[in-house]
């Protein structure tokens, strides 16, 4: 706001109403920009931005939802008042849906617009002024060490990384293998956003059948299937002025990727079996463990989606290349276990060398499921090497193919190899086998239908 008083643009296609609007307006010190019509009003939205938009709704050609839906994309926290000589509930209750700051009726007395002028403009300078505020608090946040764990030089940059695309609206892919903490990279990334006070919400996208998937994300109406009883808002607009994180997008059936893209482009969604499309303000951030590039070549992903996802790529180091983290990680773990009153437990040099010495194919979320394991089974404070599962201190590291495999095999057969060597690992239990994995244990049962994989 400068000096000289906030700065109202008004939008009328009537002269009359342009000119003794911008007459009272300027006598009470505002400055005051005037657009004749919807289109000019539309070319004003695209300079300096004013901190208050009054519009007429009805205009020929641009109407005035149309001027509040640019100005929201321009700011969503620039007011607009919508005007009209026609008032009934129905449009007052989509003018306010629509995010308008006031619904006016003509004609208004000069005192009426002038209150709601400055409470307008009073509103707007309380939520910069928090959006400031908040952004000190997230500095001083991440000075404080509420940054993820880890100090290897890959992890740190994927966290300054982080840090700087946040503050933006930007949609941010995170690759990287299973369990090496994408969400909490995800969660990291909106809490230093502007979105922050808001919603975060996340979907596996490989845990749901197709239809459901559909129905999770854009919601449906009465009748549109079957136990569809009553209207359902989707996760994306539930997820409205927050963020929401796609895990294991790869997984995404080509039907609803469509539908995503569509979403992400044209900021709406169309519930299942509706006709009407519905506004959505949300950050997408996606996540996956697979080659999308490779996914694209076989035809399993879009191009288009992949696209608008990666506008922001991240892409997470696995534990192996992390070793000096892994004590870092084992103390906080150890910390988050143990009661409240009492001192973390430590680990015994045999255990923390044997940590050191195992390649992680689960990654962070299986050093936090051993530790979890050997702080259960542990007697005193100090953890020993027997506490911790076989496999991290016994089983000698694994060859991805055999001898007789190609020298350069396919992903799917190195995904058949893994699986089947975690399944082994795990005694042939397919829910520890799909935790250690970071899949839901139904799209464990898929891939082992899929590879013909015999576990025991």
């Amino acid at each position: 706001m400068s000096e000289a008083g906030p700065r109202i643009l008004i939008v009328d296609d009537e002269t009359s109403i342009l000119e003794t609007l911008e007459i009272l307006l300027r006598g009470e010190g505002y400055q005051v920009a005037t657009a004749a019509g919807g289109k000019a009003g539309l070319e004003a939205l695209e300079g300096e931005l004013p901190d208050l938009v009054i519009t007429d709704i009805r205009m020929p050609g641009v109407t005035g939802l149309e001027i509040l839906s640019r100005a929201q994309e321009r700011d969503p926290e620039l007011p607009v008042i919508l005007m009209t000589a026609e008032a009934s509930l129905q449009s007052a209750m989509r003018a306010v849906n629509e995010g308008a700051y006031y619904y006016l009726q003509k004609p208004f007395s000069n005192d009426e617009l002038l209150a709601i002028c400055r409470r307008a403009v009073e509103a707007r300078d309380l939520k910069v002024e928090n959006r400031e505020l908040k952004r000190e608090i997230q500095k001083a946040s991440r000075s404080r060490g509420d940054r993820p764990i880890g100090q290897c030089r890959p992890w740190v940059e994927v966290v300054k990384l982080a840090e700087t695309v946040a503050p933006t609206e930007s949609t941010i892919l995170i690759s990287g293998e299973s369990g090496t903490g994408k969400e909490v990279l995800a969660r990291y990334i909106h809490a230093c956003s502007d979105r922050s006070d808001r919603a975060f919400y996340s979907i596996n996208c490989g845990a749901l059948p197709e239809s459901l998937l559909e129905s999770e994300l854009f919601g449906h109406v009465k009748g549109s299937f079957t136990g569809a009883v009553r209207d359902k808002d989707g996760l994306l607009v539930a997820a409205s002025g927050g963020t929401f994180f796609l895990d294991e997008i790869g997984e995404m059936a080509p039907k609803t990727q469509v539908k995503l893209l569509r979403a992400i482009q044209e900021r709406e969604v169309t519930p299942v079996g509706a006709t009407e499309s519905r506004k959505v303000d949300v950050r997408i951030i996606a996540a996956t463990n697979r080659e999308l590039e490779e996914e694209i070549r076989r035809g399993r992903f879009r191009s288009d989606l992949y696209y608008r996802l990666n506008v922001i790529q991240a892409n997470l180091p696995p534990l192996r290349d992390r070793q000096e983290d892994i004590p870092l990680l084992a103390r906080h773990f150890l910390t988050k276990l143990t009661p409240e009153g009492e001192e973390p437990r430590e680990l015994s040099g045999e255990a923390m060398d044997a940590l050191l010495a195992y390649d992680w194919p689960g990654n962070v979320r299986e050093l936090e499921n051993a530790l979890e394991r050997a702080s259960v089974l542990s007697r005193g404070r100090e953890i020993g090497v027997d506490a911790l599962p076989s496999r991290v201190t016994e089983r000698p590291k694994p060859r991805v193919v055999d001898d007789e495999a190609p020298a350069n095999p396919t992903m799917e057969v190195i995904e058949r190899a893994y699986i089947q060597w975690v399944l082994e690992a795990e005694d042939g239990n397919k829910s520890r086998a799909a935790e250690v994995l970071g899949i839901d244990p139904s799209t464990l049962y898929r891939k082992i239908n899929r590879y013909g994989i015999e576990a025991e």
